[in-house]
């Protein structure tokens, strides 16, 4: 094959060592030289002055758990690196080395069979970071409230049926009486606040049960974990605004789309970027998320496809908007998009689908730099009125009719 790079580096790496595999041209054609590395600080920029020293212009590497990311931020300052799909650069079954999947990588690299995948500037990865670290303790927060309300199950509590959360400030107090050793549900029925009053009589009945001593220490437990990563969300939240003002005016735009919050506005930014010149187009866009339709076809035949690999905290966060725009009460188009997909497909194919069509309307939203413009809430209904009626004027044309179409007032 013909050479498209000249120096060319492949890197294999694990988490204690990596190996680096150098081709460039010699006088019996191409030469191999392959040297293995600590993963270190020290021993990464003595590898980089290696590669810079036999002229490496080009470096690639598999995208290895989190391994990868040193090597990379080392090399970047100097070179063009690449970041590749393992599954993309996996060779045929042979005798398996570090050194030979080095050397296999260079292979690959200098006749332009690999590609890169999508690596944001610095930038975005340390607001990236901040974002994925910002849903890691949301999951902690609901899973230390589902522990809670297990422990409450056990003790025949049954607030949660009456509370909307177990966290709401009536919930609390209820919860501290509790645990400070006030055992009448009377007493502690009226602890509740606001809407909760109207409730004392469900209250009374809820807090009836069997709250021991035990039971009193792990809620104590649980409720200062709970405040713990409130308090760390609470900090999060105003460092990532921070680091997010220079991107005010996407961030405007985004939530200009029905469902899209600040939240989640930060987060189409910190994993896609801002820079839709990355993604030739929306469809390219949607597919690196992974909330590109499938299509699996064989023998002519169409088969409900795999679900599509992609990034994974831009979906999440995207499907999470989808639910909140089918409990919409106003009307407009992605809305009215879910209810009518909801009824053919489901809650679920709804949700991803309403997900692609928010994903997609960033996309352009972001490349032309304007705000969100809704169809309707009927512009679905009206598109299937008018295809129908072309059908209908299509079929008696066919049978040799002029057909003059006029509309009712």
């Amino acid at each position: 094959m013909e050479v498209v790079y000249e120096r060319v580096a492949g890197l294999d790496i694990g988490k204690a060592t990596l190996t680096v595999c150098v081709r460039t041209p010699g006088p019996r054609g191409r030469r191999s030289e392959t040297r293995t590395f600590p993963t270190t600080t020290r021993a990464l920029e003595v590898m980089r002055d290696w590669l810079v020293e036999r002229g490496v212009t080009i470096a690639a590497m598999e995208s290895t758990s989190t391994y990868w990311k040193p090597a990379f931020y080392c090399l970047e300052e100097v070179l063009e690196v690449w970041l590749c799909n393992a599954a993309h650069i996996k060779a045929v079954r042979r005798p398996k080395t570090d050194v030979r999947d080095a050397e296999w990588i260079a292979q690959l690299l200098e006749v332009g069979l690999i590609r890169p995948s999508f690596v944001p500037p610095p930038e975005i990865r340390r607001l990236r970071m901040l974002t994925r670290y910002r849903v890691q303790l949301m999951g902690d927060r609901t899973r230390e409230v589902t522990r809670l309300e297990l422990m409450l199950e056990d003790a025949s509590i049954k607030l949660s049926s009456v509370a909307a959360s177990l966290t709401s400030v009536s919930a609390r107090a209820m919860l501290t009486a509790m645990i400070a050793g006030e055992r009448d549900p009377q007493v502690l029925a009226q602890l509740a606040k606001g809407k909760m009053r109207i409730k004392i009589p469900q209250l009374v009945e809820a807090l009836t049960g069997h709250f021991t001593e035990e039971h009193a220490r792990l809620a104590r437990t649980m409720l200062r974990r709970l405040e713990l990563i409130e308090t760390a969300l609470t900090e999060l939240d105003a460092v990532i605004d921070q680091a997010c003002r220079p991107w005010a005016h996407q961030l405007e735009l985004l939530q200009t789309i029905p469902g899209v919050g600040p939240k989640v506005a930060q987060v189409i930014l910190a994993e896609t970027g801002g820079d839709m010149s990355r993604f030739p187009s929306a469809a390219h866009l949607a597919s690196w998320a992974g909330l590109a339709p499938g299509v699996f076809e064989s023998a002519g035949k169409r088969r409900q496809p795999e679900a599509q690999h992609g990034n994974k905290w831009l979906t999440a966060m995207l499907v999470e908007a989808a639910g909140s725009v089918g409990r919409m009460k106003g009307r407009n188009y992605l809305s009215a998009q879910f209810a009518r997909l909801t009824a053919r497909r489901g809650m679920g194919r709804a949700a991803v689908a309403v997900a692609h069509s928010i994903l997609v309307s960033a996309y352009y939203i972001l490349s032309r730099d304007e705000p969100y413009s809704d169809l309707g809430a009927d512009w679905l209904a009206r598109r299937h009125d008018q295809a129908h009626a072309r059908r209908l004027v299509a079929q008696l044309e066919r049978l040799g009719h002029t057909v003059v179409l006029d509309p009712a007032a």
